[in-house]
């Protein structure tokens, strides 16, 4: 049934992956639109701007910034809080009954669109800020899926001042962000940091892992709403590049020309040709991640898997993948129906956390003038 107010659906956004994220708010679009639901189609440029773009825009349209027909809008995160459309004179405010989420990296997946949200009294879906922001520190991650018991490679910080606990050669990945962009081999420590210095990429932080080529790239997405829901497992196949890497081109760019090459016709086996153990042990990894991160939505999860001896690795999470793994729901739920609940989730589900103070102004009262609190804060004296 279609919502009382149209859905938005949110995609750009100042990210290294803004063209896929483009490429998948297109996709959300035609397939709630199919559907029956009203949809605002909402672009968020690189620059910081926001726009409300035509409906069914191609993914040409935005080779040059927002496209034409597009209508500036107005964010407001005080007074009366939401999304404007700029009139001649003032501006309209623009009803929304809840917010698909298609930023991929970035401050968008990062848990910064979360809280703009949050703040504008819009229900988003793409998980909380706190949730967001973990699964997109690979060294926080790494540690939580370590704290929680979850098999995961050895990741630790690359530093200039300790020596890693296990020898290379490495896998250097970007420390904050999602994709494979920027992830590079290195032989040795001292190659490794000097990727980190000299790597745009890796230059605000890179962490280390064992660098182990046999080990192949499997994909499993769980949802949480109406209930915890888990898709088959799927074997990314990789190309004919000699790239030791599953690399950003053959993720996003491969399976020929059209909004949904790499998205969703890359090369992949689906499901996986793995034996059963496997399969099971990779749901029951995935339930565990939706445990202990509390993502919620459309979430897929990285393994990676030792054929030879079938141990089972947690990599990454993405709480906002590309073309939101619609394509992994195909056998279990038409793609209007992911989206929906995802939607319905974030409407009817919030997580709201505990905002006011539990001092009662006690904290307040008893303060005192500042100026007395200042004392001995300005520096060494002769």
């Amino acid at each position: 049934m279609a919502s009382t107010a149209p859905w938005a659906v949110v995609f750009g956004g100042p990210s290294p992956e803004h063209e896929i994220s483009i490429l998948t708010g297109l996709q959300a679009e035609r397939v709630l639109t199919a559907a029956g639901h009203t949809v605002v189609p909402i672009y968020w440029a690189p620059t910081g701007e926001w726009f409300r773009v035509p409906a069914a825009t191609e993914a040409k349209d935005y080779l040059e910034g927002a496209p034409a027909g597009s209508t500036a809008l107005e964010v407001r995160v005080s007074g009366e809080p939401g999304i404007y459309r700029r009139k001649a004179f003032g501006a309209e405010r623009i009803e929304i009954e809840a917010a698909l989420l298609c930023l991929h990296g970035g401050v968008g997946e990062g848990g910064g669109a979360a809280a703009v949200f949050s703040l504008l009294g819009i229900p988003a879906t793409g998980s909380t800020l706190f949730a967001g922001a973990v699964g997109m520190d690979k060294l926080a991650f790494g540690g939580l899926m370590h704290a929680a018991g979850i098999p995961s490679l050895p990741r630790e910080a690359v530093s200039t001042l300790i020596e890693p606990s296990f020898a290379g050669p490495y896998i250097v990945k970007p420390r904050f962000g999602g994709s494979s962009i920027g992830i590079e081999i290195a032989d040795d420590i001292d190659a490794a940091r000097a990727l980190a210095a000299t790597s745009v990429h890796l230059r605000t932080g890179a962490v280390l892992e064992p660098y182990r080529p046999a080990l192949v790239d499997l994909n499993i997405a769980f949802r949480t709403f109406p209930s915890l829901e888990i898709t088959p497992l799927e074997k990314p196949l990789r190309g004919d590049s000699g790239s030791a890497l599953y690399s950003y081109a053959e993720k996003y760019l491969a399976g020929g020309a059209g909004s949904d090459a790499g998205l969703t016709s890359a090369p992949r086996e689906f499901p996986a040709e793995v034996p059963d153990a496997v399969a099971a042990r990779a749901r029951e990894l995935a339930e565990r991640v939706a445990e202990v991160t509390r993502l919620t939505g459309i979430v897929r999860v990285d393994l990676l898997l030792d054929e030879t001896t079938g141990e089972l690795f947690v990599n990454e999470v993405n709480s906002i993948p590309g073309a939101l793994s619609l394509y992994l729901w195909a056998p279990l739920q038409p793609a209007a129906t992911v989206l929906v609940d995802a939607l319905t989730e974030a409407r009817d589900r919030r997580v709201v956390f505990a905002q006011a103070g539990f001092g009662g102004g006690a904290a307040l009262r008893a303060a005192g003038g500042i100026a007395g609190k200042l004392v001995g804060l300005d520096g060494p004296r002769a």
